[in-house]
């Protein structure tokens, strides 16, 4: 892995805060366990909620964990001014979801001026064993602050 250097000083302090300004992480009990320039690793553990009809955990929810992970890795290289905004991904599932504990790692591959090329992966913790399940390819972009055009600085005086 590519060591990055983050925009943002405060990166660290502003990729938590914007990860738990997210209602659906709580609900999901999704949590950062490591968190570094353009790296991530977040974790969930099991919970009957979010299993489809044959026991495993939702598509939908390692789909969300693994669009997560991308974001946060990616957000951490952004500028302080940026806000983060999920433009394109391809997950690919390899493995039912099985597991006490599942774990979402992502790194920021190519970062941008404002779209940021990520991969994940995800994993399950089951019986002391750890099998990867699923991959995810993302786009994220960076959400930055406009200038006003001539025609609302007109407008905003008038």
């Amino acid at each position: 892995m590519t060591a990055f250097e983050p925009k943002n000083p405060g990166y660290r302090a502003a990729a938590i805060a914007m990860f738990d300004g997210q209602p659906a992480m709580r609900t999901l009990g999704i949590v950062i366990v490591r968190l570094a320039p353009g790296e991530v690793e977040l974790a969930m553990l099991h919970a009957p909620a979010f299993t489809q009809q044959n026991g495993f955990i939702h598509a939908g929810i390692i789909t969300a964990g693994l669009d997560n992970a991308c974001g946060v890795a990616a957000y951490t290289l952004m500028p302080p001014e940026a806000d983060i905004l999920t433009v394109e991904f391809k997950t690919t599932l390899l493995a039912p979801a099985r597991g006490e504990r599942f774990v979402f790692k992502a790194e920021v591959v190519k970062p941008g001026r404002t779209l940021t090329f990520c991969e994940a992966k995800a994993f399950a913790e089951h019986d002391g064993k750890t099998t990867l399940i699923a991959t995810m390819t993302g786009t994220l972009m960076a959400m930055l602050p406009r200038p006003a055009s001539s025609h609302e600085v007109r407008a905003s005086r008038a």
